[in-house]
């Protein structure tokens, strides 16, 4: 007698899969500063390509994670968050984001489930209700924090914005970058939001930052970390020169790695070098281990602290440093 089990269900997906339309585009998560957009970036692709800190306003560049899946590649762009700019740099910050919202198949809205709803939200979601032909995901970020009742609470504020504003979320998906929770999930939630075609960039690729852009961002979020509350967003990185020293044996290659670190004003130099300097030793240790993990190679790593007068404000200064 026939049974389902000889009909072998087992292999109908793997058919599904075979004859569903392959999908390829760009994704963009947006929200405040410090939403945990960059962690998601991560924690989707599977590696590090965005840096994450505890301070607002991190990223600077537009990050292009690239997540590879049999049906999909699903190519991440990470924004810095939109905020009320008080500086030039702020400015052409939030134009970025606008930028990006405008060319991306689907946006991720990140809202915190630890914190309520606030104005900084209210703000976003406002300028996002305005693009009404791209999808919306909101993604409740860092569950891990709060119990199943806080998180069911803000889940119904999440819909409730969203009513309030004639936004029409696709989904509303709780996830945990850290916890890894739901993170396979979302991405699964967002692939059919994508526009079918071909893969856009080739196997193996997790990002298209240029590598000397990457290493910059890896010093700058070690010297962030050893700065804490003592400086505001004063610091940028730019790598001078990438170069492989010379007379190595092919066995045992360096890369010489030469960096500077601008801060705006001659009294934080002291901050970020340290005592006798033991800060900028700090960042150094920690950035180059970082940086090897990244280029796959052993890196000796001179790095400089230079001071940039009010670079946030001068657009000069703003294009010199990458801006």
């Amino acid at each position: 007698m026939a049974t389902m089990s000889d009909r072998s269900p087992s292999s109908r997906p793997e058919q599904q899969a075979e004859s569903a339309p392959h999908r390829a585009g760009f994704a963009c998560f947006v929200g405040r500063p410090n939403a945990g957009k960059s962690t998601l970036t991560n924690a989707l692709v599977g590696t590090k390509v965005a840096i994450t800190s505890n301070r607002p306003q991190t990223t600077r560049h537009t990050v292009r994670g690239i997540v590879h899946r049999p049906d999909a590649q699903l190519v991440l762009v990470d924004t810095p968050g939109l905020h009320k700019p008080r500086t030039l740099l702020g400015e052409r910050l939030n134009d970025v984001v606008r930028t990006t919202w405008a060319e991306v198949d689907v946006i991720g809205f990140c809202l915190p489930a630890d914190q309520k709803i606030g104005p900084g939200d209210r703000f976003i979601a406002g300028e996002l209700a305005a693009l009404k032909r791209t999808p919306k995901v909101a993604v409740v970020t860092k569950t891990d924090l709060v119990d199943s009742r806080a998180l069911a609470e803000q889940l119904v504020s999440v819909d409730r914005l969203g009513k309030e504003l004639g936004i029409e979320w696709a989904e509303i998906v709780p996830v945990s970058a850290t916890a890894g929770d739901q993170v396979g999930l979302l991405a699964d939630l967002l692939v059919p939001l994508l526009p079918e075609g071909p893969q856009l960039y080739p196997d193996g690729d997790l990002t298209d930052e240029p590598e000397q852009v990457m290493v910059a961002e890896l010093i700058r979020e070690a010297a962030l970390e050893g700065v804490r509350d003592e400086l505001p967003h004063s610091i940028a990185v730019v790598v001078e020169e990438m170069t492989p020293r010379e007379g190595r044996p092919a066995d045992r290659p360096l890369l010489d790695v030469h960096a500077n670190v601008f801060i705006e004003r001659p009294s934080q130099k002291g901050i970020v070098i340290g005592p006798k300097g033991s800060r900028l030793k700090e960042v150094g240790i920690k950035s180059r281990k970082q940086i090897e993990a990244l280029l796959g190679t052993p890196v000796y790593l001179d790095l400089h602290v230079k001071v940039a007068k009010d670079w946030q404000r001068d657009p000069k200064q703003l294009r010199r440093l990458g801006f």
